[in-house]
């Protein structure tokens, strides 16, 4: 459900990486916590199931454990399951969710975290993926600050004028089409 309060702001802390056709997104954003209590929020199910786009069925923070992420609001049920290929307490974190690869490193930063996500992602959704993960990490943020807005994701995100407008941000930002649907 979508915080009526809540509006992202502009697309900012974001770049693209290419190597080939290979495209990889890859977002900055300071977050007011912790790295440990951002570990958490990025290993825990309870906690990713506040602010993520997917649901784990066990933790992310144990290197070779076996997990299933079922991602929110697909048109069927999709179930990915993964191995942690890293996980480096409270600093790094690695696991492959579908096709892509997606890396967060957590660095300590005055009283809070500078947290880095890589995330390969098709260049035809670069921007989409940009604009959600923007979303997803202003509700992890408020989250670990115990002022929760509700989780933002799939299709009801992608309805979400904010959203729409980050969309549109990224797409120039990354000289990229957004697709039009």
């Amino acid at each position: 459900m979508i915080d009526q309060q809540y509006t992202p702001g502009p697309a900012s802390g974001a770049k693209i990486e290419k190597d080939g056709d290979n495209w990889t997104l890859v977002v900055e954003r300071q977050l007011r916590h912790a790295p440990e209590k951002v570990w958490k929020a990025l290993t825990d199910p309870a906690q990713l199931h506040e602010w993520a786009p997917f649901d784990a069925d066990g933790s992310l923070g144990t290197a070779g454990a076996k997990v299933n992420l079922t991602t929110v609001g697909a048109p069927a049920e999709h179930v990915t399951e993964t191995v942690i290929t890293l996980a480096d307490e409270p600093k790094l974190l690695q696991f492959n969710w579908g096709e892509g690869t997606i890396r967060w490193e957590l660095e300590p930063n005055g009283a809070g975290t500078r947290l880095t996500l890589w995330h390969n992602i098709d260049k035809r959704y670069i921007a989409m993926g940009a604009a959600g993960w923007h979303i997803c990490l202003d509700v992890l943020d408020r989250l670990v600050g115990g002022e929760p807005i509700g989780r933002m994701v799939g299709p009801a995100c992608m309805g979400f004028e904010g959203w729409k407008r980050l969309n549109k941000e990224y797409s120039t930002q990354f000289k990229v089409e957004a697709p039009s649907w």
